[in-house]
């Protein structure tokens, strides 16, 4: 999970359910206090009773499916914090699953780590390919595989801590700042609209930049353009780097002030 998507996520709770700066800040501790949540997609029962229990003693909250179908249900209905999942599976396998998490809008960014049988090279490599985050082979240490989850719930508490520390910026109070920057350069306090510069846009990173000069959010780009928010995040990134700007009100400041956006 990235930054964007993490603030994503406490963003559309707000939208959910309004909340005052106090209840922004409890239900953001609360998030980051919460047990971590495992899903663990295997179709062997030998296997998920004892990860299972061994994470649940580790102070884990863990969920288990048989195969990927069974695990995509579960990952809709409980978003977990991470997913641990075979390769080779009846119905859905480990690729299977791993494409629906990555095409969801809510769960592309979740961590997915594949436990495969070892030497499995070609596997690893289209598994790095597709988007998954770790591998493990079996049979695997419960040591070390616990260690590998905590560090990746761990750094997706920095993420959310790093997402609260924004949960109180009003995004009304983004929208005046465009509409000053707007009134500014109409009246001539800033460069002209005619001192275009030249960018190598992609036709997709344009449409992204004219709407994130709309106001809108990663959550509403992604619906308007048909795409995931992780894709929308990537693309804001590389219009940071291209315009050498490090925030959304610079980026527009400076799309606006040289005739990027309408």
């Amino acid at each position: 999970m990235s930054c964007l998507d993490a603030l994503d996520k406490v963003q559309a709770q707000r939208e959910i359910s309004p909340m005052d700066g106090s209840q922004e800040k409890d239900h953001a501790e609360e998030l980051l206090n919460a047990p971590p949540r495992v899903l663990l997609v295997d179709d062997e029962p030998g296997l998920r009773t004892a990860v299972q229990a061994y994470f649940e003693d580790e102070g884990f909250i863990v969920s288990t499916a048989a195969d990927g179908e069974e695990g995509w249900e579960k990952a809709q209905s409980e978003l977990p914090d991470v997913v641990l999942s075979d390769v080779m599976m009846p119905r859905v396998d480990g690729f299977g699953l791993l494409k629906l998490l990555r095409e969801d809008e809510r769960l592309g960014g979740t961590p997915v780590i594949f436990l495969t049988a070892k030497g499995m090279t070609a596997d690893r490599i289209a598994g790095f390919r597709a988007g998954v985050d770790d591998y493990i082979p079996k049979p695997f240490d419960p040591d070390e595989l616990v260690v590998r989850v905590r560090n990746v719930v761990q750094r997706q508490e920095r993420l959310l801590k790093e997402a609260a520390r924004y949960a109180d910026t009003d995004l009304g109070q983004m929208a005046k700042q465009i509409g000053e920057i707007r009134t500014m350069l109409q009246g001539g306090g800033g460069r002209s609209a005619g001192q275009s510069v030249e960018h190598s846009f992609t036709p997709r990173e344009a449409s992204v930049l004219q709407l994130v000069a709309e106001g809108l959010m990663n959550k509403e780009i992604a619906r308007q353009l048909e795409t995931s928010i992780r894709n929308v995040e990537k693309y804001v990134s590389r219009l940071f780097a291209k315009t050498g700007t490090a925030s959304r009100t610079e980026l527009v400041r400076y799309a606006l002030e040289h005739g990027l956006v309408q």
